[in-house]
């Protein structure tokens, strides 16, 4: 009888290969399994699956976990305004995480003895994967085939290509790995320094002009309407918003940044509605938390995106993380409002019933209405006696 062994597939170059090599040269039964965050359409999904059967899969299953990956991930990365290296709104990284879970559960369920994924050895996601696996399934063995034979993408192609697998090869030379919470792409360019990604490597195409204006409406924290209108779950709301930013072609950058593995990784994504829900996020709490709720909460939530980007998922740490940034989000609440142009969004300002900006308090620089000058005199002589007290006994440091 053969093995038994469960694929993370997604139907891109190398869990294509793996398909094809984990059956024909491993004599492996294979079971692919696409676990989607949120990135696939139907007739996509339809299209993976014909794919995969092509390939040679024994089984094919979708595993749809876009809900569970908003509640239990999106949520908390929005009310700590998650952007690693105040850059990247951690896509692609946080959706891993989920994938692997999904993956290893449905490996038990079919009582596989091996599970295994299209990771190579260069990058951040065997680790995901490998971490999840091990601790949720430490019984299962990970087979990684990329990775074990060092394989380049020619490589890959040209083997799939003396085993009948016909392909638009071209396409794969660039490597998209697009989900709810953004799309990161890979390619020759992004292994230098220097080269910027070509227009066309990106799936959305700029095609409006002039501009458009947007109202998002908070709700303790969580985005909960667009221009008023409600809808029936959050990635719905994510997805609504990513449709209308998409002909502006809003979202693109480069993220530079530490892999898990110790070396510099450079990658371009886009990634409008992420960065559009947390941009006005954070101007909405700058007017809504107090200057230590912020504060504190820039912390913490550096941390928690971190501790995602490097497969921590399931530390319990995680858990007592996600609950002090939701307690800080009673307050969020209201609308902020955007302005859609080519390639940016502008915030222009923002309406909350919990606006700290009160003007029975005053106005900045402008009207003072709680305080007199008397009171900011001696109030100004205590907040210095410190320093004074410092600068008088160690006259040398003046």
């Amino acid at each position: 009888m053969k093995e038994k062994l469960v694929l993370a597939y997604s139907g891109g170059l190398d869990t294509s290969f793996c398909v094809k090599y984990l059956t024909e040269e491993k004599g492996f039964e294979v079971y692919t399994a696409i676990a989607n965050t949120g990135g696939f359409s139907e007739e996509e999904l339809r299209k993976v699956e014909e794919k995969a059967y092509r390939l040679g899969a024994r089984e094919h299953v979708t595993l749809d976990i876009t809900r569970e990956y908003y509640d239990k991930c999106i949520r908390y990365m929005v009310y700590g305004n998650v952007l690693r290296n105040h850059t990247y709104p951690v896509s692609v990284s946080s959706e891993r995480v989920f994938q692997a879970i999904a993956i290893i559960e449905y490996a038990r369920k079919m009582g596989a003895r091996y599970v295994a994924h299209g990771s190579t050895g260069a990058g951040n996601d065997q680790v995901r994967f490998d971490l999840t696996f091990q601790v949720l399934a430490p019984g299962i063995q990970i087979i990684t085939p990329i990775r074990d034979l060092g394989l380049s993408r020619d490589q890959e192609i040209a083997y799939l290509r003396e085993h009948g697998v016909e392909e638009d090869f071209t396409r794969m030379q660039y490597s998209i790995n697009q989900g709810l919470w953004g799309t990161s792409i890979g390619g020759k360019e992004t292994l230098t320094s220097s080269q910027a990604l070509p227009e066309e490597a990106y799936p959305r195409q700029l095609t409006a002009q002039g501009s458009c204006d947007l109202e998002l409406t908070y709700e303790k924290g969580e985005l909960k309407a667009i221009d008023g209108r409600t809808y029936e779950s959050g990635p719905a709301l994510i997805r609504a918003l990513e449709e209308m930013a998409a002909p502006w072609a809003i979202g693109r950058d480069m993220h530079v940044g530490d892999t898990i593995i110790g070396i510099k990784g450079r990658v371009g994504f886009e990634a409008a509605a992420p960065l559009m829900t947390i941009k006005a996020h954070h101007l909405l709490e700058k007017h809504t938390l107090t200057k230590w709720q912020l504060y504190w909460k820039e912390q913490i939530a550096n941390w928690y995106g971190m501790f995602l980007h490097e497969a921590m998922y399931l530390d319990p740490v995680m858990r007592n993380m996600e609950t002090f940034l939701e307690s800080t989000q009673e307050t969020v609440n209201g609308k902020v409002f955007l302005r859609l142009l080519p390639y940016r969004f502008e915030l222009r300002g923002i309406e909350s019933p919990n606006d700290l900006m009160n003007s029975a308090f005053g106005h900045y620089g402008e009207e003072s209405k709680a305080w007199s000058g008397e009171d900011v005199k001696g109030f100004t002589a205590i907040l210095g006696n410190a320093q004074k007290i410092y600068y008088t006994v160690n006259k040398w440091k003046k």
